[in-house]
């Protein structure tokens, strides 16, 4: 099948490297360019400005930075929109927000595309070893006859959730989960650091037992050895929370848990923020 993959970032470059180990031809975009080099040498094509991907793929996968990248990827004046065609598929990996993915499936039904949003969860060692959470919103014939069989090639467990927008709905929910995780890992390490205890000695005991979480086992390491290189960027979290956050106010859900996340995180230095991986909240500890 002939792909087009629209951001090769942290995680993107290594999901779009598994459909071309599949077989399949790929081509990609990204708006620094020298992030597609390393997909170019193993025979990808570079697509010089994003509409030109309806033009030669089948489908067309994005996984960008924020919402407003995603619109204007999607339905800006050189956008995707602008050239899709009857009976494409598109399909959105970003963590976006879910009135957007209703907006973007509305307006590519009206030229007889479609388009289905599939945020991911799992980070950088997730898209490496293709074993990322996706949660699938759109089409359900779609999702089924045309998506699923090539994201299976990124991750292992896939579930659809309902008509676009359910799959942001997820994501949400999802980093809602991990915000508090994140808290509730700092706040252990601080308090063994401050009674003196052995923090190697208690991460390994604690992550075995029934402290342990996805958060402590993947990034209690890197807070142990000072790692902050991104699996997930810190910037892009305090986005999702943002969005969970603009949701809650909506619906008037009260979730102090995820306030308090998201104003810790907001705290932390602004170069912290842009440059570091979620672990950073350590940071904000003095760990």
């Amino acid at each position: 099948m002939k792909i087009a993959w629209i951001g090769t970032g942290v995680m993107g470059e290594s999901m779009a490297g598994h459909l071309l180990d599949a077989g399949h031809e790929l081509y990609v975009y990204n708006r620094t360019k020298s992030k597609t080099d390393n997909l170019v040498k193993r025979g990808a094509t570079l697509l010089n400005e994003i509409k030109d991907a309806p033009k030669f793929a089948d489908v067309v996968f994005t996984i960008v930075g924020y919402p407003k990248d995603v619109e204007e990827v999607y339905l800006g004046e050189n956008g995707l929109i602008t050239t899709a065609k009857k009976g494409q598929v598109f399909v959105d990996m970003t963590t976006s927000s879910p009135t957007l993915a209703e907006k973007i499936s509305n307006a590519f039904l009206k030229v007889g595309a479609y388009a289905l949003d599939l945020p991911v969860t799992g980070g950088d060692v997730g898209a490496r070893n293709a074993t990322l959470s996706i949660m699938a919103g759109g089409d359900k014939k779609v999702f089924e006859e045309v998506v699923l069989p090539l994201v299976e090639k990124l991750g292992k467990n896939i579930t659809y959730f309902g008509e676009a927008g359910k799959g942001q709905y997820t994501k949400l929910a999802n980093q809602i989960a991990i915000a508090t995780t994140m808290i509730s890992v700092a706040e252990s390490f601080k308090f063994a650091k401050e009674v003196g205890l052995d923090l190697e000695s208690f991460f390994k005991t604690v992550s075995t037992g029934s402290g342990g979480s996805f958060s402590m086992t993947s990034y209690g390491p890197r807070i142990l050895n000072g790692d902050f290189k991104p699996g997930f960027f810190t910037h892009h979290f305090i986005k999702d929370m943002k969005l969970a956050l603009e949701e809650c106010e909506k619906m008037n859900i009260n979730l102090p848990g995820l306030e308090t996340a998201y104003k810790i995180y907001n705290e932390l230095e602004e170069e912290v923020r842009n440059t570091n991986g979620t672990q950073a909240i350590s940071k904000w500890y003095k760990l």
